[in-house]
């Protein structure tokens, strides 16, 4: 009898790793886990996906997508459960990153601190913009290797805090690349437009390109937009030219994004910038 129960108890020692790995969640988080990182997961199809306060969406082969902030904490987790019941939740860690300051100068001061009579079209062109940032689409250009819309010399960072004409203001919460007038901006990745506005008051052109799952490009200080809301576009399309329309003191392309309404930093999706001359382009700062 004893012998029995020996028995049986070795067998399931030796079943248990793998009744264990069997029941794993199948996960996968691959980005960078920084302040102002996406990060990109696959899990079963079908699986509920929650982060924050967000049930995130997801595709019908298991992908999804969520972003860090600028001022993240230093931890968090995200949570799996299968259309079996089989949960998870998965803890990770975020780098800090340290943010530089930045001054811009030589703006009009109607940029900086904008005149009463101009108060109700900034109001109006925010809640525009606020509209286009809600539908959640199920596209999946955000899955793709995103390429640079602009090539050039860097010229503003992610979460940099920026200083007009020596004036405190919000951080600056996307990457500017200084380009020449004209120079044609690409479409990083395939998607829909959702906003084409040929002058904003902060931002000059400007446009919001849908990527899918709540992930959404903008462009801002556009010279002239070439694209129409709804129109579908395919990575490397020429959607806009360069500018230095709105909030800025040189021609350059400021590139933000949203993914599910965080403001994150899209150079995380690219890779170095290829061969940049500054010689070729003229310096461009500024932004909204």
């Amino acid at each position: 009898m004893f012998r029995g129960l020996f028995a049986a108890l070795v067998f399931c020692a030796l079943l248990g790793p793998a009744l264990a790995h069997e029941h794993e969640v199948p996960l996968s988080l691959d980005g960078n886990f920084t302040q102002g990182g996406i990060i990109v997961g696959q899990t079963e199809p079908g699986a509920e996906v929650r982060f924050g306060e967000h049930v995130l969406p997801i595709t019908e082969d298991g992908q999804f997508v969520f972003g860090l902030g600028r001022n993240h904490d230093a931890s968090d987790s995200i949570t799996i459960v299968l259309p079996d019941g089989r949960s998870e939740v998965r803890s990770f860690d975020v780098s800090p990153r340290e943010y530089v300051i930045q001054r811009v100068e030589g703006l009009p001061q109607e940029y900086v601190t904008p005149p009463e009579e101009r108060l109700a079209r900034i109001a109006a062109e925010r809640a525009v913009k606020w509209e286009a940032r809600q539908p959640i689409s199920t596209r999946i250009g955000f899955a793709q290797d995103f390429i640079w819309p602009v090539t050039g010399p860097i010229s503003g960072t992610y979460g940099s805090q920026r200083f007009y004409n020596g004036e405190p203001r919000s951080p600056h919460m996307g990457i500017d690349v200084a380009a020449p007038t004209g120079t044609p901006v690409l479409a990083p990745a395939d998607g829909v437009i959702t906003l084409a506005a040929p002058d904003m008051y902060f931002e000059g052109g400007l446009i919001f390109l849908d990527h899918g799952h709540g992930m959404i490009d903008v462009f801002m200080h556009l010279s002239e937009v070439l694209v129409e809301v709804g129109q579908e576009v395919s990575q490397g399309d020429t959607i806009a030219l360069v500018g230095a329309g709105g909030r800025a003191t040189g021609p350059h392309l400021d590139w933000r994004m949203y993914v599910m309404g965080e403001r994150v930093d899209p150079a995380n999706l690219v890779g170095p910038m290829p061969d940049p001359d500054a010689s070729d382009s003229e310096t461009g700062q500024g932004g909204e």
